[in-house]
């Protein structure tokens, strides 16, 4: 994973996370698989939420950790699966959730580390941890595809008002 092109910065703050989360969603390409890594309370949740907002989910965004996968349409008329897999024992369990075949337009995976070979692969790796008041946070491209978003967000607003507060 070494020579994949990244991205690192802080976050200041949850206000940063979700500020990230809308510049993901709006530089998304039209398929993608995203894996979000990171101890519990690193801002996985946050960052799903606010990209699932930026989409065009409106209502409540449910958080899967107990469902373990919440499924969401989005404004494009795609549809987003938003997996939770923290309580899974092993990937095996993954068969029961009835994702077998789902061609879904994003998928944004919890602590994907628990579902092995059972997921499709990731475009975009995203690994957030707790650093004093705010997040450390790495992006890395994991497909051609994963490269494109990065280019594309390099590039946003949104990304460089992240970066110049951090």
């Amino acid at each position: 994973m070494s020579s994949e092109p990244r991205m690192k910065f802080f976050l200041v703050d949850s206000e940063a996370t979700e500020t990230l989360g809308r510049a993901l969603a709006t530089t998304r390409p039209v398929t993608a698989v995203v894996h979000l890594h990171g101890d519990l309370g690193a801002g996985k949740s946050t960052l799903a939420r606010a990209m699932l907002r930026a989409l065009g989910v409106s209502g409540a965004i449910r958080s899967p950790t107990y469902t373990l996968v919440e499924r969401y349409p989005l404004a494009d008329d795609g549809e987003a699966l938003h997996l939770d897999l923290y309580r899974i024992a092993d990937a095996g369990e993954l068969e029961f959730l009835g994702l077998d075949g789902a061609e879904a337009a994003l998928w944004l995976v919890e602590w994907p580390e628990r579902g092995g070979s059972g997921l499709p692969a990731a475009d975009l790796r995203i690994e957030l941890a707790i650093a004093g008041p705010g997040r450390g946070v790495e992006l890395i491209a994991m497909s051609e595809t994963g490269r494109g978003w990065l280019e594309a967000l390099q590039s946003s607003p949104e990304l460089q008002a992240i970066v110049a507060a951090s």
